[in-house]
């Protein structure tokens, strides 16, 4: 992945291509992710593909999130929102909500995207995890808006495929392994029609006192 400054003289940035899924469960919460990323311009044009990247990050035991956009604005606001979550527990001597975690990435977003700059500040997250109050999914938008997800919710190049799917295929009530195999088959059907979504996925289940990864795959011709 190319630095920020490297990015700017360039005139080209690494985008995370995408297609990042976040479905709640009756046992718990299933977030899954593609691995491609992708070379373009600031205007948002696609020159060619990159390589891949996990996009599903571990912010501590109970806290997990994946990001969307550009790259490096996404890893770095969640590098320092880790280190500030780390500081607060260390001063509070208390374990910090999901809640509390969203609000600081929203925070983040908000004041980001509202600096000038050559190269915008684009970033989305799907944040999960678990606390003493049960597991909580958050959609954290690029403009800092925080909504707190009941059913499901995608974001990323991928969404055109996987909203359909999800829309008609998603039910109230269903398992982590119904979720499961409805994440797959949306990200299959994003890789079959997205050329910026692929390289493979990685599938974890949230559950209250556990966060788990389930599923750790490269790309082929089937998921299994």
């Amino acid at each position: 992945m190319n630095s920020t400054k490297s990015e700017e003289i360039s005139g080209i940035i690494t985008k995370t291509g995408t297609l990042t899924l976040g479905i709640v469960c009756k046992d718990g919460i299933i977030l899954a992710a593609d691995r491609r990323t992708s070379y373009g311009s600031p205007s948002g044009g696609v020159s060619y593909l990159a390589g891949k990247m996990k996009k599903i990050v571990e912010i501590n035991d109970r806290l997990i999130a994946t990001i969307a956009g550009t790259a490096s604005d996404a890893v770095k606001t969640l590098q320092i929102a880790k280190a500030e979550l780390r500081l607060k527990e260390l001063k509070t001597r208390e374990k910090v909500s999901v809640q509390e975690a969203a609000s600081l990435l929203a925070n983040m977003a908000y004041q980001a995207i509202r600096i000038p700059s050559m190269i915008p500040n684009i970033a989305h997250f799907l944040l999960t995890g678990y606390d003493d109050s049960g597991v909580h999914l958050f959609d954290v938008s690029p403009d800092g808006l925080l909504k707190e997800e009941t059913s499901y919710v995608a974001s990323g190049a991928g969404i055109m495929q996987a909203h359909p799917i999800l829309d008609s295929e998603y039910r109230s009530g269903m398992l982590l392994e119904e979720g499961k195999k409805l994440a797959l088959k949306c990200i299959k059907a994003s890789m079959g029609r997205d050329p910026s979504v692929g390289e493979g996925v990685d599938i974890y289940t949230i559950k209250k006192g556990e966060v788990k990864q389930i599923l750790e795959q490269e790309a082929q011709t089937e998921f299994k």
